[in-house]
């Protein structure tokens, strides 16, 4: 009886919480192996997180500029899709559906069910099969929750959230006594030039920028923000200034603590940091790390689903995907489409090859995305936008994530070319679609229409009623 679309429910507590509750997950728990083993060295390592933070803060306020200039949600793919045409949209979409979004959702999920189990196997490594089953059964609740219900999968980032919070706080405090104490013989040549290879800092940055991936996550829900124009801008700001400070004590902490060869030997740093620091914790450390995981999984469902909707929505993708459920108002069918994709990765996937080949697709679209804003002010100065931030923070975020993302080929040659190639097979796939202008589900189906009615039915769903934008 009421009109089908999708509300406006996310208020600033929430996109806040969405924010810290999608980038506080298990980069900072698996990230620091990757950072220190690329970087060659303590202090490096922690230079390279602050640059990282730094990298992001750039990154998330031209988000929030693009967000107030371009009112639809899509995140990336409607950035560049309003910015830079329908081609690179297109490859966007086709490489986050097929290799960004899995093996990111695959490596969240690996993370989780690896310190989910952590506490009953120690102080032996979990059974691989066992973990792979526990991650998939907790991305596979998340599905659920986000197919359910807006409202809940809110409320549900928003608790995980101040558990986040309370995992780092948990690591930085005894990290920060010890050090006051005096420990600081992990420390010691901290600048060691000797262990460092240039080739090696972009998969430095991938891992640290892996970590603090999630400063975009409003930008894909900005139909469904109330008052977004203020809100976008005053939750990025806040949550990246928050996460950067609890990164930084957070590494300061492992390394007080652990020292680089227990950080480099450690499959979950975070578990072995409690072991050393903190055994009356043993048991709960892991649980709260595993359930940050959880956060990001949800955030992670909740955002791309809208990603698929919006790209339905403007022609590039089946007409199903924009569909809204009748009753409770989320978009079933593109939350759901993921999982197949997902399942697989995590099955025959390792977590840092994982890592390095999602890692260069996201950085040259979010590279590409932010060129689109420079482009957009170029070609419409009239018009005025109540947030906007100086010309140099787009153009050097573009250009360092240009430049990283050409580094990269030098670093990991093999996981890099399987993502470029990745990105290039959606050319042909774009010429004889899109731009031939036919219908993408009736060039792959030619009874489309009548199992898009047909699935319809089934999941109850329908178009949305009321323009949002």
């Amino acid at each position: 009886e009421e009109a089908v679309f999708l509300r406006k429910k996310i208020t600033l507590v929430r996109a806040f919480s969405l924010l810290i509750g999608s980038m506080v997950g298990s980069g900072i728990f698996i990230s620091p192996k990757g950072v220190l083993e690329n970087s060659g060295s303590v202090g490096f390592s922690l230079v390279v997180w602050f640059a990282c933070g730094l990298l992001s803060m750039f990154g998330a306020l031209c988000y929030a500029e693009l967000g107030t200039r371009i009112t639809k949600s899509g995140g990336h793919y409607i950035y560049i899709l309003e910015t830079l045409g329908p081609l690179p949209s297109f490859l966007f979409l086709w490489a986050e559906f097929f290799a960004i979004r899995p093996a990111n959702s695959a490596v969240v999920s690996l993370a989780f069910g690896r310190y989910m189990l952590e506490p009953f196997f120690a102080p032996c490594a979990a059974p691989v099969p066992a973990v792979k089953l526990v991650s998939l059964l907790g991305y596979y609740a998340v599905l659920t929750l986000n197919s359910w219900s807006v409202t809940w999968s809110a409320r549900l980032q928003m608790v995980l959230s101040i558990v986040k919070l309370l995992a780092l706080a948990l690591i930085i405090v005894p990290g920060m006594m010890l050090l006051a104490q005096g420990h600081t013989e992990n420390f010691q040549d901290a600048f060691d030039r000797q262990s460092l290879v240039l080739d090696k800092l972009p998969l430095a940055f991938y891992a640290g920028m892996f970590a603090y991936s999630g400063w975009f996550q409003t930008s894909f829900v900005r139909e469904e923000l109330v008052r977004p124009e203020r809100n976008i801008p005053l939750a990025v700001i806040v949550s990246v200034i928050t996460v950067i400070v609890g990164y930084t004590l957070t590494n300061v902490s492992y390394y007080t603590v652990l020292g680089t060869q227990d950080v480099l030997a450690s499959p979950a740093v975070a578990v072995s940091f409690v072991q050393r620091a903190f055994k009356s914790l043993i048991s709960v450390v892991p649980v709260l790390v595993a359930l940050s995981c959880f956060g990001t999984m949800n955030g992670g469902i909740f955002t791309f689903s809208r990603t698929l909707f919006v790209a339905s929505r403007e022609g590039q993708w089946p007409p199903l995907f924009s569909m809204i459920h009748i009753r409770r108002h989320t978009p079933l069918p593109a939350v759901m489409l993921m999982f197949p994709l997902v399942t697989a990765m995590v099955c025959i996937g390792d977590i840092y090859h994982l890592m390095n080949f999602f890692s260069f697709s996201r950085w040259l679209f979010i590279g590409l995305a932010t060129l689109g804003l420079i482009v957009h002010r170029h070609r419409h100065p009239e018009q005025r936008s109540p947030f906007k931030v100086p010309l140099f923070v787009p153009v050097s975020f573009t250009i360092i994530c240009l430049f990283t993302v050409a580094m990269s080929f030098y670093s990991d040659p093999v996981n890099i070319s399987i993502g470029c190639a990745m990105v290039l097979s959606g050319f042909p796939v774009y010429y004889l679609i899109i731009h031939r202008q036919m219908s993408i589900s009736s060039f792959f189906f030619p009874l489309s229409d009548y199992l898009t009615h047909k699935l319809q039915l089934l999941l109850e769903v329908v178009q949305q009623e009321i323009k949002t934008y």
